[in-house]
């Protein structure tokens, strides 16, 4: 793995919803460059925030469900902070993404060859299983129209990825739910930033999706990816 000696200041924003079997994995495989690990409760039920507070993190509560919500409200704690970070890392708390890698998601963005980086999933090694059909069509279907509408060239709407942390201010994000990441990558793309994916290993979650793992999950963050997409197309203007 690259190993960098960065003076860059790194904080990581986690989404969690339940997620109190596997959120001490993902703080704890976490590469100690980083400054703040923050997790957003996400009204969970289970004891996902005393785990995470036991492990390390600063853990912020948001009562309404949304992973864009509960993303907005870390980001809000971090602004509120005295000196702000050079870079945000976004990583799921249900442990199908390796911490270990975000290294290599921040490396271009410290070497100034890019303001976004993605881990892409269909690019590096996936476990057999840690993709439903609904997730792989999904987001083939999404990146294929995101090319075909707007010019832009990415492989995944993974959910691990950085970004530079004055850049994502300046995109504006709005979406409270399943639109978060794609929002990101359109306004990316539409503002001119220079973007890059990586190849990142996948492996299947602990616990059950909240997303592919029910059918009002399927068809709920479906409906607003394409939503998203076409909410920012603006072809005659």
């Amino acid at each position: 793995m690259f190993v960098m000696n960065t003076p860059s200041i790194v904080d990581v924003i986690i989404p969690a919803f339940n997620e109190e079997k596997s959120i001490a994995k993902v703080i704890g495989d976490i590469p100690t460059l980083v400054r703040h690990v923050v997790v957003a409760n996400n009204n969970s039920t289970d004891r996902t925030a005393e785990v995470a507070k036991a492990s390390g993190a600063v853990v912020v509560f948001e009562p309404q469900k949304g992973y864009g919500k509960a993303c907005m409200t870390a980001m809000d704690w971090i602004k509120q902070q005295e000196v702000q970070p050079d870079i945000l890392v976004f990583l799921d708390g249900d442990y199908s993404d390796y911490p270990q890698e975000l290294e290599l998601l921040i490396a271009p963005i410290v070497t100034g060859k890019a303001e976004l980086v993605l881990g892409s999933r269909p690019m590096g090694e996936r476990e057999a299983g840690s993709m439903t059909f609904p997730q792989v069509f999904g987001n083939a279907l999404a990146t294929t129209l995101m090319r075909w509408m707007y010019g832009a060239n990415f492989s995944d709407l993974g959910p691990f990825r950085a970004i530079h942390w004055g850049e994502l201010l300046a995109l504006g994000m709005v979406d409270q739910n399943f639109g978060w990441t794609i929002e990101m990558q359109i306004k990316a793309h539409k503002a001119g930033l220079r973007y890059q994916e990586v190849p990142v290993q996948y492996r299947k979650r602990i616990g059950v999706s909240k997303v592919s793992g029910t059918v009002k999950g399927v068809i709920g963050a479906g409906y607003k990816i394409i939503f998203t997409i076409f909410k920012y197309w603006r072809p005659f203007r």
